[in-house]
Protein backbone atom coordinates (compact mmCIF):
# COMPACT_ATOMS: atom_id res chain seq x y z
CA UNK A 1 0.00 0.00 0.00
CA UNK A 2 3.05 2.08 0.90
CA UNK A 3 4.29 1.53 -2.77
CA UNK A 4 1.75 2.34 -4.44
CA UNK A 5 0.95 5.15 -2.63
CA UNK A 6 3.91 6.61 -3.11
CA UNK A 7 4.10 5.74 -7.08
CA UNK A 8 1.13 7.99 -7.18
CA UNK A 9 2.89 11.13 -5.24
CA UNK A 10 5.85 10.50 -7.49
CA UNK A 11 3.18 10.28 -10.85
CA UNK A 12 1.54 13.65 -9.94
CA UNK A 13 4.71 15.13 -9.00
CA UNK A 14 6.67 14.59 -12.50
CA UNK A 15 3.92 15.43 -14.36
CA UNK A 16 3.82 19.20 -12.55
CA UNK A 17 7.76 19.73 -13.50
CA UNK A 18 7.86 19.61 -17.42
CA UNK A 19 10.84 20.64 -18.26
CA UNK A 20 11.23 24.30 -19.10
CA UNK A 21 13.60 25.78 -21.87
CA UNK A 22 14.30 29.02 -20.38
CA UNK A 23 13.77 30.67 -16.71
CA UNK A 24 12.82 34.46 -18.02
CA UNK A 25 12.93 37.06 -15.19
CA UNK A 26 10.97 40.12 -15.03
CA UNK A 27 13.42 41.75 -12.44
CA UNK A 28 16.13 39.71 -10.92
CA UNK A 29 17.77 42.20 -8.08
CA UNK A 30 18.22 42.33 -4.54
CA UNK A 31 15.67 44.83 -3.37
CA UNK A 32 14.94 46.29 0.26
CA UNK A 33 12.56 49.08 1.43
CA UNK A 34 9.11 48.57 1.54
CA UNK A 35 7.65 46.32 -1.86
CA UNK A 36 5.57 43.57 -3.11
CA UNK A 37 7.11 40.45 -3.65
CA UNK A 38 6.26 38.13 -6.28
CA UNK A 39 7.53 34.67 -6.28
CA UNK A 40 6.97 31.90 -8.88
CA UNK A 41 8.60 28.48 -7.74
CA UNK A 42 8.83 25.76 -9.88
CA UNK A 43 10.89 22.54 -10.86
CA UNK A 44 12.18 21.51 -13.96
CA UNK A 45 9.06 20.07 -15.45
CA UNK A 46 5.70 22.01 -15.51
CA UNK A 47 2.69 20.87 -15.95
CA UNK A 48 0.10 23.18 -18.36
CA UNK A 49 -1.36 24.66 -15.15
CA UNK A 50 1.93 25.66 -13.94
CA UNK A 51 3.38 26.92 -17.13
CA UNK A 52 -0.11 28.74 -17.14
CA UNK A 53 0.61 30.62 -13.82
CA UNK A 54 3.35 31.73 -14.75
CA UNK A 55 2.79 33.07 -17.88
CA UNK A 56 -0.29 35.05 -15.97
CA UNK A 57 1.58 36.45 -13.79
CA UNK A 58 4.20 37.62 -16.22
CA UNK A 59 1.59 39.37 -18.02
CA UNK A 60 -0.11 40.70 -15.59
CA UNK A 61 3.23 42.29 -14.03
CA UNK A 62 4.07 43.84 -17.88
CA UNK A 63 0.63 44.70 -18.44
CA UNK A 64 -1.15 47.15 -16.19
CA UNK A 65 1.45 46.61 -13.13
CA UNK A 66 4.50 47.19 -15.60
CA UNK A 67 4.93 50.67 -13.86
CA UNK A 68 5.18 49.71 -10.59
CA UNK A 69 7.87 47.06 -11.41
CA UNK A 70 9.92 49.26 -12.70
CA UNK A 71 9.92 51.58 -10.27
CA UNK A 72 10.75 48.52 -7.73
CA UNK A 73 7.40 48.99 -5.82
CA UNK A 74 6.63 45.26 -7.26
CA UNK A 75 9.40 42.84 -7.43
CA UNK A 76 8.99 39.40 -9.09
CA UNK A 77 11.28 36.66 -9.48
CA UNK A 78 10.92 33.00 -10.40
CA UNK A 79 12.83 30.17 -8.29
CA UNK A 80 13.65 27.19 -10.03
CA UNK A 81 13.79 24.54 -7.05
CA UNK A 82 15.62 22.10 -8.98
CA UNK A 83 19.15 23.85 -8.78
CA UNK A 84 20.90 24.58 -5.21
CA UNK A 85 20.30 28.44 -4.81
CA UNK A 86 16.67 27.99 -5.38
CA UNK A 87 16.60 24.94 -2.97
CA UNK A 88 17.84 26.78 -0.15
CA UNK A 89 15.26 29.98 -0.63
CA UNK A 90 12.32 26.68 -1.35
CA UNK A 91 13.63 25.16 1.78
CA UNK A 92 12.61 28.96 3.65
CA UNK A 93 9.22 28.95 2.05
CA UNK A 94 8.34 25.01 2.90
CA UNK A 95 7.99 24.43 -0.65
CA UNK A 96 8.25 21.22 -2.69
CA UNK A 97 6.71 22.13 -6.14
CA UNK A 98 5.07 24.48 -8.08
CA UNK A 99 3.99 27.54 -5.58
CA UNK A 100 3.06 31.10 -5.73
CA UNK A 101 3.36 33.75 -3.49
CA UNK A 102 2.73 37.16 -2.93
CA UNK A 103 4.42 38.93 -0.04
CA UNK A 104 4.68 41.98 1.74
CA UNK A 105 7.61 43.72 2.71
CA UNK A 106 6.99 46.34 5.47
CA UNK A 107 9.95 47.80 7.53
CA UNK A 108 12.22 44.71 6.97
CA UNK A 109 9.13 42.70 8.23
CA UNK A 110 7.71 40.05 5.49
CA UNK A 111 4.19 39.42 5.41
CA UNK A 112 4.14 35.78 3.52
CA UNK A 113 0.70 35.04 0.99
CA UNK A 114 0.39 31.72 -0.31
CA UNK A 115 -1.66 32.28 -3.33
CA UNK A 116 -0.80 28.47 -4.41
CA UNK A 117 -4.01 27.07 -3.73
CA UNK A 118 -5.81 30.07 -5.26
CA UNK A 119 -3.58 30.42 -8.33
CA UNK A 120 -4.16 26.28 -9.52
CA UNK A 121 -8.02 26.93 -9.12
CA UNK A 122 -7.96 29.52 -11.42
CA UNK A 123 -4.69 30.02 -13.79
CA UNK A 124 -6.49 27.47 -16.95
CA UNK A 125 -9.38 27.46 -16.36
CA UNK A 126 -10.35 31.36 -15.34
CA UNK A 127 -7.35 33.62 -16.53
CA UNK A 128 -9.60 37.04 -16.65
CA UNK A 129 -10.10 35.76 -12.80
CA UNK A 130 -6.54 34.60 -11.71
CA UNK A 131 -4.78 37.88 -12.80
CA UNK A 132 -8.23 40.14 -11.49
CA UNK A 133 -7.41 38.46 -8.31
CA UNK A 134 -3.55 38.26 -7.97
CA UNK A 135 -3.98 42.27 -9.25
CA UNK A 136 -6.53 42.86 -6.39
CA UNK A 137 -3.81 41.20 -3.77
CA UNK A 138 -0.81 42.78 -4.96
CA UNK A 139 -2.69 46.59 -4.49
CA UNK A 140 -4.16 45.68 -1.55
CA UNK A 141 -0.44 44.84 -0.12
CA UNK A 142 0.79 48.12 -1.83
CA UNK A 143 -1.19 50.32 -0.42
CA UNK A 144 -0.53 48.40 3.21
CA UNK A 145 3.15 49.55 2.65
CA UNK A 146 2.11 53.16 1.73
CA UNK A 147 3.56 52.42 -2.02
CA UNK A 148 0.30 53.17 -4.14
CA UNK A 149 -2.90 55.38 -4.00
CA UNK A 150 -5.64 54.27 -6.07
CA UNK A 151 -9.31 54.59 -6.32
CA UNK A 152 -9.54 50.71 -7.37
CA UNK A 153 -7.59 49.35 -4.33
CA UNK A 154 -9.61 51.53 -2.28
CA UNK A 155 -12.93 50.02 -3.31
CA UNK A 156 -11.77 46.91 -3.13
CA UNK A 157 -10.42 47.18 0.69
CA UNK A 158 -12.84 46.15 4.03
CA UNK A 159 -12.04 46.48 7.38
CA UNK A 160 -13.34 43.51 9.38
Amino acid sequence: MRLTTLLITLTLFSACREKQSRNLQLQEQTVTGDRVEVIYFHGKQRCMTCKSIEAQTKELLTGSLAEAVKTGQIVYRTVDISDKEGEKIADRYEVTWSSLFVNRWKDGQEQRNNMTEFAFSKATSDPEGFKAGLKEKIEILMKYCLLYTSDAADDRISVD
